[in-house]
């Protein structure tokens, strides 16, 4: 289903005034309850609470895209619809967002990933002379789960198989597992900081590189210690074996 456009096609952030630049107000009012959503197969809709946590009322639209920041909202075909499409949230209130699946076909052998966007627009007549305000994109990702997967995506990340290249200035990482996998930092027994720490994701059967900030000598006994982002936003921690690549 494709997004229906109520305001302009937007990026990242839209100039909304121009002037004299004494102030730049760049700080989201609107906030998301949560760091992603998980829609599970067998629930008819997933909801997400927004709030607007500034003084004054703010303008909000929302839509999913495929993984292209970049897509104008009237040009993604996507299987969810979002409702309310546009609200206006007074200062200090909510308002919660609904997400229902539409039915077109989608993999029921593992997760499929979209994002969320919810762009805050300032109301007209909220913008002081000599100031400059931004309308600001929020994107968090967005996880379609088809019942019975194997396996659950708590345990996903221990699946994980780890392997340093030869060069030791890459890891590559092979998911076995039929759910996505994020990870925000991963240390090498025996260095004081971590190798990697800007964050990425490996999709289900996918094997994806990470370079490391921190070249790694390849040896016998080398050890991971991973920090992966659950359904919650929060942080489950394991060890791993690495592996050095023939």
């Amino acid at each position: 289903m494709k997004n229906k456009l109520i305001f302009p096609p937007v990026m990242s952030l839209i100039l909304l005034t121009v002037g004299l630049v004494n102030s730049l107000q760049a700080s989201a009012s609107v906030v998301i309850a949560g760091t992603r959503v998980v829609f599970n197969a067998k629930d008819r809709e997933s909801t997400i609470k927004l709030t607007n946590e500034g003084a004054l009322p703010a303008l909000v639209q929302v839509w999913l895209d495929k993984g292209d920041p970049n897509a104008a909202p009237a040009e993604i075909s996507v299987p969810f619809t979002a409702t309310p499409p546009v609200s206006r949230i007074e200062p200090g209130k909510g308002q919660t967002l609904r997400i229902f699946y539409t039915g077109e076909a989608l993999p029921k052998d593992k997760e499929s990933v979209y994002w969320l966007n919810v762009l805050e627009i300032p109301p007209e007549g909220s913008v002081e002379t000599n100031k400059l305000q931004l309308a600001i994109r929020s994107r968090i990702k967005f996880f379609y789960r088809p019942s019975d997967l194997s396996g659950t995506a708590l345990e996903a990340p221990s699946k994980l198989d780890w392997q340093l290249e030869r060069g030791g200035k890459q890891v590559r990482l092979h998911n076995p597992t039929p759910y996505f996998v994020s990870l925000s930092s991963f240390e090498v027994n025996g260095m004081d900081k971590p190798v990697f720490d800007d964050g990425g994701m490996v999709g289900p059967g996918e094997t994806k590189g990470f370079a490391l900030k921190t070249e790694v000598i390849p040896r016998s006994g080398l050890k991971i210690r991973y920090h992966a982002i659950n359904d919650f936003g929060g942080t489950s921690d394991g060890d791993a074996v690495l592996s050095v690549a023939p």
